[in-house]
């Protein structure tokens, strides 16, 4: 699963990494949220949690040019899908993740998979791992936040869908009136991950970016290819390591929350790389 993300980029690195022809982050689409994000919109956020609005890449034509060429955008979505066809964007809470093996036969996802998939930029993801030794105080097994990033330092982008819902109790030219929300593809954790948890978002290398991104490939049969090969890596791509309880909370932001816990530290937790228990 994918329920936590650092995305630690400012606009125009986004622009740049992502090979970005319009920067359309200033051009907003309605909230789900009660209160204002915080950190604002748009800018880093290490703790990115569900229904809050982020940067996001997809090729279509700009906004108000139905007829015009489809361009390499950047704007800021809602995490967290919400189809075209609800009633209430509230669902949108219960798909922020679209797992890759269905993704091409649920009713949600299956039309923006075909015609409106998305790049999410982030900086590395978080995953919780339950230690299979230690246990809380209620006796339930203790779970230790891993960061999991490039090893390269390469550019990260995953995989994502993309869909608008609008208001019927809006004004119909309001841009407010619109929900532009998206999903984050998972697959099986790869070697080494799958000791942390066993799902992970799905990557993409910089050379299937633009396939992805194609609005003009539109068959199921290419959507299940391009699916295919994005999930046909071995280890090696990752590195993950131990951090803080302190991201538990979306209350919580910085690149602190990024620093390793020291060795000594740890209670029964699974190097990831050796399966070896530390600390227990």
């Amino acid at each position: 699963m994918c329920g936590r993300y650092a995305a630690s980029a400012h606009p125009d690195e986004l622009v740049e990494a992502y090979e970005v022809e319009v920067d359309a982050t200033d051009e907003r689409s309605r909230s789900v949220l009660k209160s204002p994000q915080d950190p604002p919109a748009g800018g880093p956020d290490y703790n990115m949690a569900p229904s809050k609005q982020a940067p996001v890449v997809l090729t279509r034509a700009p906004r108000g040019e139905a007829d015009g060429i489809p361009v390499r955008q950047l704007r800021l979505l809602t995490w967290g899908l919400v189809p075209s066809w609800a009633k209430d964007p509230s669902v949108g809470a219960r798909m922020t993740n679209a797992r890759v093996e269905t993704v091409l036969e649920k009713p949600a996802f299956a039309r923006a998979a075909a015609a409106r998939r998305c790049l999410v930029p982030i900086s590395g993801w978080y995953e919780w791992q339950a230690s299979p030794v230690a246990t809380t105080r209620a006796g339930k097994p203790r779970k230790q936040p891993f960061y999991i990033t490039r090893s390269d330092g390469a550019p990260l982008a995953l995989a994502g869908l993309y869909e608008f819902w609008k208001d019927p109790a809006a004004p119909p030219q309001d841009p407010l009136s619109w929900i532009v929300s998206y999903t984050v593809l998972t697959r099986a954790a790869e070697p080494g991950l799958d000791r942390i948890h066993d799902r992970q978002p799905l990557a993409l290398e910089p050379d299937t970016w633009a396939d992805w991104l194609d609005p003009g490939l539109t068959s199921p049969g290419q959507v299940q290819d391009l699916l295919g090969a994005a999930t046909d890596h071995g280890p090696g791509r990752f590195e993950a390591w131990p951090i803080g309880q302190a991201v538990g909370s979306t209350r919580n932001n910085g690149p602190q929350l990024l620093e390793p816990v020291p060795t000594e530290e740890l209670v029964g937790v699974v190097d990831p790389m050796t399966g070896e228990v530390i600390g227990g």
